[in-house]
């Protein structure tokens, strides 16, 4: 029987990229190998012994909430093997993910956003794969390094500068000079934050 760590379902709206405003339901798998230290959810790094459940299980939960997105977040969900899930699902619902790409993706998804990690490299299929690339803001040196990761997505993938939440002011008026400078850029907050929502 498939099954995968789990570590929470919830409705929410998507506070992130293109999809802002959007509600969804989230759906946060355990484990991580890339490990970035300002990470906002480190307690998913690790992987509970309690943590797995069953596919069917998962979808069934899944089903009851109404928001037709379905965001499989982490953790780095590439991790895993997301074919089942995902061919369960999407008869009735729409498929994103969030990922550092570090692994080949293994599923089917409607929108894919990647968002490249410094502290390990992507697996090279994932790049060309994306529908919208989200690079993180915690330094000015993250600026140039967008730069090159703009060059290796496709030409049609939404971008987007989110600045690191406890950098944001810093940050701010840097990747808005940029936006300026580079208007194939997007900015990105998480909006979901200044609400106070999960």
């Amino acid at each position: 029987m498939s099954r995968l760590p789990v570590l929470s379902i919830f409705p929410t709206i998507q506070g992130e990229g293109c999809w802002t405003g959007t509600p969804a339901v989230f759906v946060r798998l355990a484990g991580c190998d890339v490990g970035c230290f300002w990470c906002d959810t480190r307690y998913s790094w690790d992987v509970p012994p309690d943590a797995y459940r069953p596919v069917d299980a998962v979808t069934e939960e899944i089903l009851q909430y109404s928001p037709e997105v379905v965001v499989i977040t982490g953790g780095e969900p590439s991790m895993h093997d997301l074919r089942s899930l995902t061919e369960r699902l999407r008869p009735r619902k729409r498929i994103h993910i969030e990922t550092a790409g570090t692994h080949p993706l293994q599923g089917v998804f409607d929108w894919i956003t990647f968002s490249p990690k410094k502290f390990k490299p992507p697996h090279a299929s994932v790049p060309q794969q994306a529908h919208e690339l989200k690079i993180v803001v915690y330094n000015r040196h993250d600026l140039e390094w967008a730069r090159q990761w703009r060059e290796k997505v496709s030409p049609e993938c939404a971008c987007f500068l989110q600045p690191e939440w406890n950098r944001r002011r810093e940050m701010m008026p840097h990747i808005l000079d940029f936006i300026q400078q580079h208007p194939s850029w997007r900015l990105s907050v998480q909006v979901h934050k200044f609400l106070h929502l999960p």
